[in-house]
């Protein structure tokens, strides 16, 4: 074996072991609390936080540049390897190459749970922030839903509209205003103080909507990304959700909360449309299981024409939408989610329902009196 060729197999095979020890390390700390709180609190958040400021000089994705450079070189170096087996039928140069790839995964994989999954492992909103959220009565439930229509149906009235009566806001503008949302909210909780940073819509923004996705937080970048094919109506608060998780929140349960409520406590009329627009959608997807006469009734008071073209618009959207693909993919995540101690999975996205009701319960004056 030449010296060159010992080099590179010597290479290789620490771009395998390395990654793998990395994975394994961090199979062991991933249940201890104390130290992933000094990795993500102090090491991963200010790390996050320079790759987002940095990453904000380009107008395009990271997320979508890197991913489809990974995924072209993944695709042209499997063609490749395949055609020099074919020409030169040297079953351990085309093992060699496979080898390559493993190690590019492994070196994801390492980095996926050293940069974002250790964040499930750290202490949450709720304990950092000391918000508890309690069970709720079904009456209690309904009383949070009837609140959260009221505002969003008072607010529907105060967004652009085009001749039809769909929502027709300007989203570049909103994209420009989201870093500024979190004003109140930080005041309130100052856990969740962090760089206001513009997301960045989506090139492929179908493709996350055939996936089932309406935004994406990516850690290689500290870029939050959100789908602007989705119902304009949500993309204001669905930009608030995906600033959660630049705020190393990694919960879905707990970024859906804070994401409504720092819509609906900014004093942009905009964005607290769209916070209880989402709100309203998680209540109600509560509160119909237990209580459907009690969502009728709220639909009849409370709803405005302009209220149910949006509803209706998002429902139709999100019903076209529905495929095998989506069910794959929510599937996938649904895994992901559970492998980081995410026992709800998926529907932990429905779970924020008791931080929500807790929330306004403990607000219901000013609240009342707001609508």
């Amino acid at each position: 074996m030449t010296r060159e060729r010992k080099k590179l197999s010597v290479g290789l095979v620490v771009s395998l072991v390395l990654p793998a020890l990395l994975v394994g390390l961090f199979t062991l700390v991933r249940n201890r609390r104390a130290f992933l709180d000094v990795w993500v609190f102090g090491v991963l958040r200010p790390l996050e936080q320079t790759l987002g400021r940095l990453w904000s000089l380009f107008p395009l994705s990271g997320l979508e540049l890197t991913v489809a450079l990974f995924l072209g070189f993944q695709v042209i170096w499997l063609i490749r390897a395949l055609v020099l087996l074919v020409r030169q039928r040297e079953g351990k140069q085309f093992l060699r190459r496979l080898l390559v790839l493993a190690a590019c995964w492994l070196w994801l994989w390492a980095a996926v749970d050293w940069l974002w999954n250790a964040a499930y492992g750290a202490s949450t909103f709720s304990e950092r922030s000391g918000l508890t959220a309690w069970p709720s009565t079904v009456e209690e439930l309904a009383t949070v839903t009837r609140l959260y229509a009221e505002n969003a149906a008072r607010l529907s009235s105060q967004v652009a509209r085009d001749e039809e009566g769909h929502f027709a806001e300007d989203l570049k503008d909103c994209f420009r205003r989201g870093p500024g949302i979190y004003e109140a909210l930080e005041e309130e909780f100052p856990c969740l103080q962090g760089p206001d940073l513009r997301c960045k819509p989506l090139l492929c923004s179908r493709l996350q909507s055939m996936l089932g996705f309406t935004g994406m937080y990516y850690p290689f970048t500290g870029e939050a990304n959100v789908n602007i094919d989705a119902p304009a109506c949500l993309v204001p608060a669905t930009i608030g959700h995906e600033m959660a998780h630049q705020r190393l929140v990694a919960s879905e349960l707990e970024c859906n909360f804070i994401g409504v409520a720092a819509c609906t406590s900014c004093d942009d009329p905009v964005f607290q449309y769209s916070g209880y627009m989402m709100g309203l959608i998680h209540l109600c997807n509560a509160l119909w299981p237990v209580d459907q006469d009690a969502w009728r009734q709220i639909t009849a008071d409370c709803f405005t024409p302009e209220l149910a073209t949006d509803w209706n618009d998002n429902n139709a959207y999100w019903d076209a939408m529905e495929s095998p693909v989506e069910d794959v993919a929510t599937g996938a995540y649904d895994s992901f989610l559970k492998g980081n101690d995410q026992e709800l999975g998926m529907r932990s996205y429905g779970a924020c329902v008791d931080l929500l009701v807790t929330y306004a319960l403990d607000r219901m004056g000013p609240w009342a009196e707001e609508g």
